[in-house]
């Protein structure tokens, strides 16, 4: 009798466990089926970001996967928009465009990628983004940029871009910054040969703090032939690499201005100008060549190479 009743409590037991998981399961489930996820585009290859000046063909065009419930499906198109940045130290750097809309790319257009996913090719020409933009080609020049800016549009008029955004998309898994940058470049040429000016400046007055707190690189152009040519201005924290402004030169340097000149050999096909950083955001220098156009300016903090403005000389 108790071995009879000891079976039908581990019968009712299970029964009501088991009733009890089919029950949270329909719970899950309808909290599952009634939640809404938003979308996000995966960079998989940005494969043109350069315009070069007077280039008929010149293009942006990056490879996106879009990312959604359904695989998709719920996606109704992905708008594109654009907006000029000028970068020309001389010419209102800073000042930007209205954003454009460019075109709607409709979902139907998109194919499965590698993982299944809807993926697209998306190009545009520097012709379509300067009329997107009303920006009249005359007033574009090297290190100018387009910002090409993607919009998902669902099929419910939820809309996801930049703004819904978070660091966890724009990271190396889902590279999914929405907006890109299209960089105006001059077509290259032979550089000028001949004594080039660096015009340069300290913001606080103690002379350059590059990629150390105590003087640090020079700006370096490397030549074709492999020579190797610095300049930068002088600190009073420790000697800087190379020669620039050599020691007879920094006493009457006033550490918030200084002039450094480079000179470069006719015959040289290229020169390859590189930045090495500003410690304390404190640096400004401008490039002038031989005929005396500016030609390039002050990169940023971080180091990295400088744009030659070629158009300009």
């Amino acid at each position: 009798m108790k071995n009879k009743f000891k079976i039908f409590r581990t019968l009712a037991v299970t029964a009501l466990v088991v009733a009890s998981c089919s029950e949270s399961d329909k719970v899950f489930d309808q909290i599952t089926d009634s939640e809404q996820r938003g979308a996000i585009l995966r960079t998989v290859e940005i494969t043109s970001n350069e315009l070069p000046i007077g280039v008929s063909d010149g293009f942006f065009a990056v490879d996106l996967e879009v990312q959604s419930q359904e695989n998709g499906t719920l996606v109704q198109a992905v708008d594109v928009y654009a907006s000029f940045f000028d970068n020309t130290p001389d010419n209102g750097k800073g000042a930007t465009s209205a954003e454009g809309l460019v075109e709607s790319v409709a979902s139907s257009t998109f194919s499965p990628g590698t993982a299944g996913l809807p993926t697209f090719s998306y190009s545009v020409t520097l012709a379509t983004l300067l009329s997107s933009t009303g920006v009249p080609e005359s007033d574009i020049d090297g290190s100018d940029q387009f910002r090409v800016r993607f919009e998902i549009v669902m099929t419910d008029g939820r809309k996801f871009s930049l703004a819904q955004n978070s660091g966890t998309l724009t990271g190396s898994y889902f590279s999914s910054p929405w907006l890109y940058a299209a960089t105006i470049v001059c077509p290259p040429k032979a550089p000028t040969a001949g004594v080039w000016t660096v015009n340069m400046t300290d913001s606080y007055g103690d002379g350059w703090q590059t990629d150390t707190g105590g003087g640090g690189s020079g700006i370096t152009v490397t030549l074709d032939n492999g020579t190797v040519l610095e300049v930068g201005m002088c600190s009073p924290y420790g000697s800087a690499a190379g020669t620039f402004l050599g020691s007879a030169d920094c006493a009457p340097n006033d550490g918030s201005t200084g002039v450094g000149t480079i000179t470069i050999p006719a015959g040289t096909l290229t020169a390859d100008w590189f930045f090495p950083g500003d410690a304390y955001g404190e640096i400004g220098f401008e490039i002038v060549t031989p005929n005396g156009n500016v030609v390039g300016g002050y990169p940023g903090v971080d180091a990295q190479m400088i744009t030659i403005g070629f158009c300009k000389d």
